[in-house]
């Protein structure tokens, strides 16, 4: 399946490329029925979410609009202080907007409901959350997700956008990344 250096970095498949794109579709109906008739504009955050935003968005059949956020939260080593650095910002006026974040994955919360708050004050009609994956036991601040594809356990996962060092992203499916790689 993945050259042998990589399947020796992972230990455990959590979620496959058909379990994704069968949640994506169930997830786009679910949005398709809930934006219907309204101006969606769908916001991906860079660069985790990039495999997340693409695949949802081929998979709805309303019309919608695209932009990208990219920002940073620092804090020490891989932790998410929830201070929230913009370094690319978003090109659309949100102003009576409908915008749907879609994201690859709820960890902390901080960053996401830092940017929740940031994007609601800039005059959106209304910002939700769509996130594939969410880690339950990892969170430290609660954020209101509206449609979720995956719980997962709060391990260090990459695949399907997700990441260790730049490296992974492109893996098809959700892994468990084994200790050795990042200890």
């Amino acid at each position: 399946m993945y050259a042998r250096e990589i399947e020796a970095d992972l230990t455990e498949v959590l979620v496959t490329e058909a379990e994704i794109h069968a949640k994506l579709a169930e997830l786009a109906r679910r949005i398709e029925a809930d934006y219907d008739g309204r101006d969606l504009l769908l916001v991906g955050v860079l660069k985790g979410a990039v495999m997340v935003m693409a695949d949802l968005a081929r998979e709805l059949r309303n019309h919608i609009n695209m932009d990208w956020m990219a920002v940073s939260s620092y804090g020490a080593g891989t932790k998410s202080s929830g201070v929230v650095k913009i370094l690319k910002d978003l090109d659309t006026d949100l102003t009576g907007r409908d915008v749907l974040i879609a994201e690859d994955i709820i960890d902390s919360g901080l960053t996401l409901s830092w940017l929740r708050e940031n994007l609601e004050s800039r005059g959106a009609a209304s910002v939700e959350i769509c996130a594939l994956f969410r880690k339950p036991d990892a969170a430290k601040v609660e954020v209101d997700v509206k449609y979720v594809g995956f719980d997962i356990p709060n391990q260090f996962v990459v695949g399907y956008g997700l990441d260790f060092a730049e490296r992974y992203r492109n893996l098809r499916d959700v892994a468990i990344l084994a200790p050795h790689v990042y200890s």
